[in-house]
């Protein structure tokens, strides 16, 4: 990303951006931009919304900021490799976690799946999309990763279209090279989704379902366990590095 301005301060509006409309804050937005940051009237700031790229703003507001006046737009909208992140969830800060960084990591849909050893049968979708945002704020991330709502493992099997690539991660798989293993699949322009099972690992026959599959691979991640968080970082990274939009396989 370069020439990019990390120093300014940068957020989301669920708002149309155009040349010279304006954008109402919130409270939290308020309160951030005006006592956090000490930001008043004609300061400037980033904002974004996930469909019409980045724009910079000028703060309005007397005694505080209570709106933004767009000026001219900065960087165009951009597109994320069509990559699914499919988890089992995990709970309160280490689902954050992963959240965070498969927003980082350039990830386009977050589902969580509940697996037969999944510690976890609640998820706050709302906070997951907090996390999203706040994700994308910090590390100049122009589009949105939509966040799915929570389905049984063999109902997002049995829904999935075949056509798409699916990786998943298994601590019972032979040792192998994982670059290699990916390399020798393919996502054939119809996307990859990317499944991270529960700590417990999956049990035999979700397993066998899952090989049953088309266009699987099934990735093992080194002769150490993982934990969950740590193997989704890891997985993204190899992922993107082969078939995603880290190099020319983009798309």
């Amino acid at each position: 990303m370069p020439d990019y301005d990390f120093t300014a301060p940068r957020l989301f509006v669920d708002a149309p951006l155009i040349e010279g409309g304006a954008v109402a804050l919130d409270r939290s937005q308020s309160n951030y931009l005006g006592n956090v940051l000490r930001l008043g009237a004609g300061d400037h700031v980033l904002i974004f919304n996930g469909r019409d790229g980045e724009w910079q703003a000028a703060i309005e507001g007397r005694k505080r900021p209570d709106g933004l006046t767009i000026r001219q737009r900065v960087r165009p909208q951009d597109r994320l490799a069509d990559i699914a992140y499919v988890f089992a969830p995990l709970k309160h800060a280490r689902l954050d976690y992963m959240v965070q960084k498969a927003v980082e990591m350039g990830a386009a849909t977050l589902t969580p799946v509940l697996t037969r050893h999944t510690q976890v049968s609640r998820v706050n979708g709302e906070r997951m999309r907090a996390n999203v945002i706040e994700a994308a704020e910090q590390c100049g991330i122009l589009s949105l990763a939509e966040v799915k709502d929570p389905v049984p493992l063999e109902r997002f099997i049995r829904e999935r279209p075949g056509s798409r690539m699916l990786v998943f991660c298994d601590e019972a798989a032979e040792i192998a090279d994982p670059l290699q293993a990916l390399r020798g699949g393919s996502a054939g322009g119809a996307g990859i989704d990317l499944l991270i099972g529960p700590e417990g690992g999956f049990a035999a026959d979700e397993r066998e379902l899952l090989l049953r599959q088309p266009h699987v691979t099934r990735l093992a991640l080194g002769p150490r366990i993982l934990r969950a968080d740590t193997a989704g970082v890891a997985a993204l990274a190899l992922v993107q590095a082969t078939l995603g939009d880290w190099g020319s396989r983009a798309g």
